[in-house]
């Protein structure tokens, strides 16, 4: 988990004699380039031990989901990756990728994890900072990259733990000479925990159960010795409680992609085409909570929210040998596209709601890019350029009276569009004994997705609206790095500085109770906030982390993660000025050991810090510091079958997620133990 280390190429004489043609999923390998740029790689090893990709994640300091809860309790609205901690935010400002499609919502731009379950993934590359280069929009603070799992083998988890949790997940293939067939799987359920505890905890604080699946098949082709074709199927709902009264939240989905790919090498091009096409909905509804937390009043019921994207894009690389050294190069181009509208009910009173809402519109983003590398002996050099044309139409919100059919707003909004250029360049250099140094410039931009342009939301008594004019998020960066490595020791070190312009922040408006134009009533204790381009968020971090073999069977990992984020709200959001961003905490730490006792058996301890961090714009609700520790011990009972313990928060520490306006807080799940077994074969 260290910053990308280039292996050595092959000697051409070199002879490799393979028993087993293994029919691979149709992929581009890592580029070359990304050796310059601060990359953290995360293989099968690393996975296994997680039920969620996410979870994957927390061993990276300052990768988090928006809130300090993981994908098992997260709201489906909050699930939006962010690195670093510049500014987490519910859409994320991260591309999150399953083998070059992307997995971020048409609508919303969050994730939903339990696409891909780590039993059916091979490997995670989390690029940070490296801006737009070859990925494309919403890649502002970096890239999560996923692997499927080729087919080379199966593998079967069943568990169960605290609180009635059960869990199954699985991956397997099916090869033949020139086809392969591999079909993961997963079904999850939990009675959940309670948020609110103690004596804050009224009778509508409830525990947050879940129900989890998802199903996808992918048949892999070798059209030739050379090309590869890989067609994918998924589809995947989970359905939980938001530990509040009735208040629920279902997504679901399916995805649909092909992919044609030929492998690059020395003299000859490689090439990828690939098209994608994701189908969701969500359903989502919440209440006001009463001051005595015993009863929740039904305030919005997002009863649909029907959504489409899709997208293709395709690539050509060469390799050649040029100047002593061997140039790299990608010439490619992308497109998305996405249209929703939310279908909401909203404004109870008298036992009903009375007002229905519609609101929607279309986006799309289209680009063109170059990038490369050249390394001849100690040096690599990479960069790229990017254009990229976005548009935002059909835009509309429209509201009305339930009883009588009145209108009570009709809006359309304008077509909207711009181009965006941004580049990178980085470099990199072997010092010899171990050592390497780099240095690397870049930008990147995100649009606003659908859901902040359309979609205003309730948390509890706080109301967000909505903001049509919303223009897209850009970032400029620059960072060096240093980096050693051995047989036993690792180490590598980052500075970084970026700055966000036209940062899409929820700022506070107005304090309940009130009765605010659009918005409606706010009840006492809740806040009105609208999404706005807030100003500037200026950013500069530091990232160290090591890995040291102890002994035999013995690793001892650590990280630490420092970013000191603030605002510039200038005239927009004066208030902001001089504050850190909500939820994006100053420190964040990992400490981990992993021990192969004997043979059969092997121990892993976990540990992570995070300082303080605010849940609002204004800093006014603290989120206290937080410490947990996790362990995990695993049987090897036979060649094919290991059991397996894990215990979550062992310590069982009381960890804040959310502060309401009378300072209720809602808290991570408390200690929990999970038991299984895993067959593999």
């Amino acid at each position: 988990m260290f910053d990308y280390l280039v292996l050595p190429e092959r000697p051409q004489d070199e002879v490799v004699q393979v028993s087993d043609v293994v029919v691979t999923a149709a992929r581009l390998p890592a580029a070359a380039s990304e050796a310059a740029f601060s990359v953290v790689r995360l293989g099968q090893g690393d996975i296994e031990a997680s039920v969620r990709a996410d979870e994957v994640l927390r061993s990276v300091p300052a990768v988090s989901l928006f809130r300090r809860t993981t994908s098992l309790s997260a709201n489906p609205t909050t699930q939006g990756l962010s690195l670093r901690a510049i500014a987490p935010s519910g859409a994320g400002r991260t591309l999150v990728t399953l083998d070059g499609v992307p997995l971020n919502d048409p609508f919303g731009g969050w994730v939903i994890w339990a696409q891909a379950a780590p039993e059916s993934l091979s490997g995670i590359d989390v690029i940070r900072g490296s801006g737009a280069g070859p990925y494309g929009a919403g890649a502002l603070t970096g890239v999560v990259a996923l692997r499927e799992r080729d087919a080379d083998g199966g593998v079967l988890d069943m568990s169960v733990g605290d609180r009635g949790s059960l869990r199954a997940a699985g991956s397997a293939s099916i090869s033949g000479e020139r086809m392969a067939l591999t079909v993961s799987g997963v079904h999850e359920t939990t009675d959940g925990y309670v948020p609110v505890r103690g004596p804050d905890a009224g009778a509508a604080d409830v525990p947050m159960d879940l129900t989890s699946q998802a199903l996808s098949g992918r048949l892999d082709v070798r059209v030739t010795d050379e090309v590869r074709l890989s067609i994918r199927a998924a589809e995947w709902e989970e359905d939980r409680g938001s530990g509040l009264g009735n208040n629920r939240a279902n997504a679901s989905g399916h995805s649909l992609s092909a992919t044609l790919a030929r492998n690059p090498s020395e003299g000859q091009g490689g090439w990828r085409l690939q098209a994608w096409q994701t189908i969701s909905n969500l359903y989502n509804s919440s209440g006001a909570v009463a001051g005595d937390r015993n009863s929740v009043t039904p305030a919005n019921e997002q009863y649909r929210t029907p959504a489409e994207g899709w997208g293709a894009n395709a690539a050509w690389r060469r390799r050649d040998r040029v100047a002593g050294g061997l140039l790299e190069w990608e010439v490619g181009a992308d497109a998305r596209f996405t249209e929703s509208e939310t279908q909401e009910l909203f404004r109870f009173q008298n036992g009903q709601f009375t007002r229905g809402r519609k609101a929607g519109g279309e986006a799309s983003v289209a680009g063109l890019y170059l990038d490369g590398s050249w390394a001849a002996g100690p040096w690599l050099v990479a960069g790229g350029v990017r254009l990229d044309h976005w548009t935002n139409e059909n835009g509309f919100r429209f509201e009305e009276d339930l009883q009588t059919g009145d209108v009570t707003l009709d809006e359309v909004e304008d077509k909207r569009s711009d181009t965006v250029f941004s580049g990178r360049l980085a470099v990199r250099r072997a010092l010899g004994g171990g050592w390497s140094a780099r240095g690397a410039a870049y930008s990147g931009f995100r649009p606003a997705s659908l859901n902040e342009l359309h979609r205003p939301f309730r948390v509890g008594n706080d109301l967000t609206e909505a903001n049509a004019l919303l223009e897209p998020e850009t970032l400029r960066g620059i960072e060096g790095g240093l980096a050693y490595s051995d047989a036993r020791f690792e180490f590598g070190a980052s500075l970084f500085w970026n700055r966000i312009d036209n940062a899409i922040v929820n700022v506070t408006l107005a304090e309940g109770p009130g009765t605010f134009p659009r918005a409606g009533f706010v009840p006492a204790g809740g806040v009105l906030r609208q999404r706005q381009n807030a100003g500037t968020i200026d950013a500069t971090g530091i990232e160290l982390n090591a890995k040291a073999r102890i002994s035999d069977g013995l690793d001892l990992r650590g990280a630490v993660s420092w970013t000191d984020a603030e605002m510039d709200g200038g005239t927009r959001a004066a208030q902001l000025t001089g504050l850190r961003p909500a939820q994006a905490p100053e420190w964040s730490a990992v400490l981990g050991l992993d021990w192969q006792v004997s043979e059969r058996l092997k121990l892993n301890v976990d540990g992570r810090y995070e300082s303080d961090r605010f849940d609002d714009d204004l800093n006014s609700r603290v989120l206290d510091a937080a410490w947990t520790m996790d362990a995990r011990a695993e049987w090897q009972a036979l060649p094919n079958a290991a059991l397996w313990v894990a215990v979550d928060n062992l310590m069982d520490e009381d960890i804040e997620t959310s502060e309401t306006a009378t300072g209720v807080a809602g808290y991570t799940a408390p200690r929990t133990w999970r038991a299984g077994v895993r067959l593999t074969y």
